[in-house]
């Protein structure tokens, strides 16, 4: 780099010149005066004050050329340097001096088109993470080291407001970890995230919080070596758990449920062939049985495949306009034979001239009455009284009719109520079959029809005294 054109080349020659227009001065002026007349204080101190004059002159010249050259540009490289860190980061000088400091605006630039790149990327990558972590299904949520909140995505938040109000379920556990006493990380995370920090690696468990059940995998974050954090994924899996729950209730009751009557078949048709039949009343009783037992095992491949098909939402429905009080009308002269028989009190009282379904199916709501009366019958003693009860009510702005079926049998345990619509339940464990021996898939059936039909379904009972089964479908067309 030529010397004469750097920054201190031009103070060098600055001062030179400087120095030299002072000597020059002196010489052309002072010298002649001191030699001529040396005598005359007077015109000497005149001349010194002219010279002086004249020095301050050019050194005020000279420094505001210098504040020009030097100070002004540097004062622009801290302002353009404090917009920089004010955030404004396409900022860049415009210094085109060839010497230390247009070098230093050069570098300048160049340094901020490199962090405004740098920053750009980084708004980039963050809004892509942030992109991703909310339209991931999962909770995300990552803790420190003390376990408080760094990040989460939304479905994480909602989590954490939904887990806010979870205490300890053991007043020990907080003398346990008292370390996480007064962390954000929820109660059922606690053990798992001192696990993690403990173990230093990847940690997963199924946690069941209320009604749910949490599949939880954590993930310890390093930082040069040492864990800073925790990161938690969790995700719902309560219904994955259900379905397999009901997988296995499923094949453990269909096993059950074919297991008696195949037994019974075998065992009477054996005797049928060793000739244990010692006259054509006792074949004809035991061939009675094998009939009775092979049309139950009918009527459960048809329900199972019935209900099959309407959970899969293959069940064709024939809808049109319904009149219900037609409908109630035949069923309920259906069940009064069966009534007087039993010597129970039947009753249809209907409240409403209301009772025209715009679209339904009336097959299939004749299977829901017909399955409800069923079970009122069969757990319903002779002398009592059954009541179907017909009104109209009004849910959120929407019309519908109202059916009540209410027996005075024997009831439903209020710890058996909330399951009697799962496949296969039955409240009454020690019931035995015949008269009473459903397939345990009725009620089931009776959920499913009346949903199809955008209606709702629920029961209640008192233990010994009665049940009330309690059906509503919309009047208006859906």
């Amino acid at each position: 780099m030529n010397f004469w054109r750097s920054l201190v080349g031009k103070l060098w020659v600055t001062i030179i010149c400087l120095v030299a227009v002072v000597l020059i001065t002196l010489g052309l002026f002072l010298l002649p005066y001191i030699d001529s007349n040396f005598a005359n204080s007077g015109d000497i101190k005149r001349l010194f004050m002219y010279t002086c004059m004249i020095g301050f002159s050019l050194t005020t010249f000279f420094a505001l050329f210098l504040f020009t050259k030097i100070t002004q540009p540097m004062q622009r490289v801290i302002e353009a340097a404090n917009n920089i860190r004010r955030g404004e980061y396409g900022t860049r000088l415009t210094l085109v001096t060839s010497d230390e400091i247009g070098q230093l605006a050069t570098s300048f630039n160049h340094m901020a088109e490199e962090l405004e790149e740098n920053i750009r990327s980084l708004h980039h990558e963050k809004g892509h993470l942030s992109s991703v972590l909310r339209s991931m299904s999962d909770a995300v949520i990552t803790f420190d080291i003390e376990g408080q909140i760094i990040l989460t995505n939304p479905h994480g938040q909602a989590l954490l407001e939904s887990w806010s109000d979870l205490q300890w379920e053991h007043a020990s556990d907080a003398e346990l970890h008292p370390e996480t006493a007064e962390s954000s990380v929820p109660p059922p995370l606690r053990p798992l995230f001192l696990s993690t920090l403990k173990q230093g690696g990847d940690d997963r468990s199924n946690v069941h919080v209320r009604q749910g059940v949490w599949s939880v995998h954590m993930a310890p974050l390093y930082s040069e070596g040492s864990i800073r954090g925790v990161v938690a994924v969790l995700r719902d899996v309560t219904e994955e758990v259900r379905l397999e729950k009901m997988r296995r209730d499923f094949v453990a009751n269909v096993s059950h449920e074919i297991r008696t009557p195949l037994s019974m078949m075998q065992g009477y048709s054996e005797a049928l062939l060793d000739g244990m039949a010692s006259s054509p009343e006792e074949s004809s009783e035991l061939i009675q049985v094998i009939h009775d037992e092979s049309l139950r095992m009918g009527r459960l491949v048809k329900d199972l495949l019935d209900l099959a098909r309407m959970e899969a939402g293959h069940t064709d429905m024939m809808k049109a306009q319904v009149d219900m009080n037609e409908l109630l009308e035949r069923v309920y002269r259906k069940f009064s034979v069966r009534a007087k028989e039993r010597d129970i009190h039947l009753h249809l009282q209907q409240e409403s001239d209301i009772a025209v379904l715009k679209a339904a199916d009336e097959d299939k709501l004749e299977q829901v009455l017909t399955n409800l009366l069923d079970n009122a019958f069969r757990h319903t003693q002779g002398g009592k009284k059954i009541t179907v009860h017909t009104g109209t009510c009004v849910l959120e702005g929407r019309r519908y009719l109202e059916i009540k079926i209410q027996d005075e049998g024997v009831g439903i345990p209020p710890e058996d109520l909330p399951y009697i619509f799962d496949r296969f339940y039955k409240a009454d464990k020690a019931r035995v079959r015949g008269e009473s021996g459903g397939t345990g898939l009725g009620l089931a059936i009776v959920k499913n029809i009346v949903e199809s039909h955008h209606g709702t379904i629920s029961a209640s009972s008192k233990l010994g005294e009665s049940t009330t089964f309690t059906l509503r479908l919309p009047v208006e067309k859906q």
